[in-house]
């Protein structure tokens, strides 16, 4: 993995050999290997304790499952490199935008906890404040896929790693939009053609149907992005690219 400089991504996981996985690959992994940004991930489990390097618990009060005990996870927490919020992946923390995404990718890089079983000792986020993160309203194995969609996330923001310039500015959510539809060649295809307007070479009529789209995708398939769109002063110009 890289240890290079730039933005510095430190992943606490029970399994380091996830990544780079997909970060490996495409822009994140051309970043990685330029030294735009660093990536390095530690097993909690060297910090486990006993024979087993037993790293959880039963839940105290009962109930299915164990708990990552906040003992270890400390440990692996302190030789985490210092001056880079530490973040823990999980469904009960705030949700993972686009505004968070722009805020990690101007610091120094992050440090993320991947929690497995049923979580985290409560103990162990308070006494750390950590800052809890979740990538959407469902239940992952683990905190790992939840780390990499993070990471892909910030990364494709860093300087350099993105070819166009404009390409970090027109992104979905960026304006708080949903992203407007796309074509290309052919421009007919079973039958199907491409909007007139894209063809047009006018392109305030190409932007204004752009942002019609965007809108109108943003109120049928998202209301909450929509209202508060509506009541907000966003930027002007409707986004693309892909949403985490």
């Amino acid at each position: 993995m890289s240890t290079g400089a730039g933005w510095r991504a430190h992943v606490l996981t029970l399994f380091p050999e996830m990544f780079p996985g997909p970060l490996g690959h495409s822009l994140a992994g051309q970043a990685l290997a330029k030294g735009l940004w660093s990536l390095e991930a530690r097993d909690i489990r060297a910090h486990g304790l006993g024979r087993h390097r037993a790293v959880d618990d039963t839940p105290f009060g009962g109930g299915a499952g164990m708990v990552m005990r906040p003992d270890v996870v400390d440990a692996a927490l302190a030789e985490a490199p210092e001056g880079l919020p530490a973040i823990y992946l999980t469904p009960r923390g705030r949700l993972l935008d686009q505004a968070l995404v722009r805020e990690l990718s101007a610091g120094p890089g992050v440090t993320l906890l991947c929690g497995r079983y049923e979580g985290v000792d409560q103990r162990v986020i308070e006494a750390r404040g950590l800052r809890e993160v979740s990538v959407g309203d469902y239940v992952l194995s683990g905190g790992e896929v939840a780390a990499i969609t993070l990471l892909d996330a910030c990364v494709r923001l860093l300087p350099g790693v993105m070819g166009a310039a404009e390409s970090g500015v027109e992104e979905s959510h960026s304006a708080g939009l949903l992203e407007y539809p796309h074509y290309t060649r052919p421009a007919e295809w079973q039958g199907r053609a491409v909007p007139a307007v894209l063809l047009s070479g006018h392109h305030a009529a190409v932007a204004g149907w752009r942002r019609q789209q965007a809108e109108q995708a943003t109120r049928e398939r998202r209301p909450d992005l929509w209202n508060r769109h509506t009541n907000t002063d966003g930027p002007s110009v409707a986004g693309t690219g892909h949403a985490a």
